[in-house]
C-alpha cells in the first residue's frame, strides 16, 4: 500500500505539471518580454507554502543570470518596500489569489509603477484582477488525500519558474561561461576555470600532418586519434589549417574517384580558430559555442602548434550537443 500510494502521489504531480503546457500563451511571453526589457530586478514575494517555491525561484534565476530577490509581503508593508522600483518585474504567487496580505500589498505595488505579474490557480481571484500578467498555475487537485495540503499547487509553481528561468537562459543568451562564474564552487565551475593546457592533447599525441600531404595520410592520422580532426602545420610547425570530420564528408561528396590523392591544403579550413595554452576552459567553451565546433589547435605566442582541445575533455567524455543542434567542425 506505500509503494502504490507514494507511485499515485508521483503520477498527480506529474499530471499537474504536463497540464501546464497548455496554460503557456502569450501572457508567458509577455512576462518573459518585461523581464528582458527591464532595466530593474525581478521581485517575487509569496507567503507560506508560495513563498518557500518563490525564494527557489529566485535562487535559480539569479544563477541563471536574471538579477532578483525575494520580498515578504509582511515585511514589504513594514518597511521594505523602499526595495521596490518602477523598474522592477514583480510576481506575485498565490495558489488561490485570495493571501490578504499579498493582495494588501499588491496595489501598493502597482502604484510604485513596476510591471505586476501573478502565479494563481484562481484566474477570477481578487489578485488575479490586480495583476497586469497572468500565469495560470491552476490544478485539478492536491495530492493530499483531503486536497488540502499544498503539493500539485506548489510542484506547478516551481515548475512555471524552471520554465520562465529556462526561457530567460535562451532569451538573455546566457552561456556556460556566464554559469560558472555565478558557480565558481561547483564542479563544472572548477573544470571551466582551469587553463587549456591543462587538460589538451599535446602536440606529441595531437593528429598533425604537414601541408602538402595527400588525404591518405590525414585520413590514417583521424582514424589514429580518433578526435575527429587533424591539424595542418608547415615545415615550422605553425598552424595553417584544420581538417576535420564534416570537411572530409563534404569533399567527398564533390571528390569521390581521387579523393585519398587530394593535398590537404584543398581539403582544411585555412585560419581556423585557435587558443594558447594559458587560456581559461570556459573562453574555449564560449568560442567553440559561439562557432559550432568541438576542436580547437592549441599555439604558442609564435603560432606553433602546442596540443589540440577536444570538447568531451572540457565537459567529460559523453555526447553533447550545442543549442544550435549542431556540432560540425568549421
Amino acid at each position: 500500500m506505500i509503494i502504490e500510494k507514494a507511485k499515485e502521489v508521483l503520477q498527480i504531480e506529474a499530471d499537474s505539471i504536463l497540464k501546464l503546457t497548455r496554460n503557456i500563451n502569450v501572457s508567458f511571453e509577455d512576462l518573459v518580454n518585461a523581464i528582458c526589457g527591464s532595466t530593474g530586478r525581478v521581485i517575487i514575494s509569496g507567503i507560506g507554502k508560495s513563498g518557500l517555491i518563490g525564494k527557489k525561484i529566485v535562487a535559480t534565476l539569479i544563477s541563471t543570470g536574471t538579477n532578483s530577490i525575494f520580498l515578504h509581503p509582511v515585511e514589504a508593508l513594514h518597511g521594505d518596500l523602499g526595495m521596490v522600483s518602477k523598474e522592477d518585474v514583480f510576481i506575485a504567487i498565490s495558489n488561490s489569489g485570495e493571501t490578504s496580505e499579498l493582495n494588501q500589498l499588491l496595489p501598493v505595488i502597482k502604484d510604485i509603477g513596476c510591471k505586476l505579474a501573478g502565479f494563481t490557480g484562481n484566474l477570477g481571484s481578487t489578485m488575479a484582477k490586480i495583476c497586469d500578467i497572468l500565469i495560470d498555475t491552476g490544478v485539478e487537485k492536491e495530492a493530499c488525500p483531503f486536497n488540502m495540503a499544498p503539493t500539485s499547487s506548489t510542484t506547478a509553481q516551481l515548475a512555471m519558474g524552471d520554465a520562465l528561468a529556462v526561457v530567460l537562459i535562451t532569451k538573455k543568451k546566457f552561456k556556460k561561461s556566464d554559469f560558472m562564474k555565478s558557480h565558481p564552487g561547483g564542479v563544472l565551475g572548477q573544470r571551466l576555470s582551469c587553463r587549456v593546457g591543462e587538460i589538451m592533447f599535446e602536440s606529441s599525441t595531437a593528429p598533425w600532418v604537414l601541408t602538402g600531404s595527400s588525404m591518405g595520410i590525414a585520413l590514417e592520422q583521424m582514424d589514429r586519434f580518433k578526435l575527429g580532426a587533424v591539424i595542418v602545420l608547415d615545415k615550422e610547425k605553425r598552424l595553417k589549417g584544420i581538417i576535420t570530420d564534416g570537411d572530409v564528408r563534404h569533399c567527398m561528396a564533390n571528390h569521390q574517384t581521387n579523393f585519398k590523392n587530394l593535398t590537404v591544403d584543398r581539403v582544411m579550413s585555412s585560419n581556423p580558430h585557435a587558443l594558447n595554452p594559458q587560456s581559461f576552459l570556459y573562453e574555449a567553451l564560449n568560442l567553440m559555442e559561439k562557432y559550432q565546433i568541438t576542436v580547437l589547435p592549441i599555439i604558442d605566442k609564435d603560432g606553433r602548434i602546442d596540443g589540440l582541445l577536444h570538447l568531451h575533455d572540457i565537459l567529460g567524455k559523453g555526447s553533447f550537443q550545442f543549442n544550435g543542434g549542431g556540432n560540425e567542425n568549421v
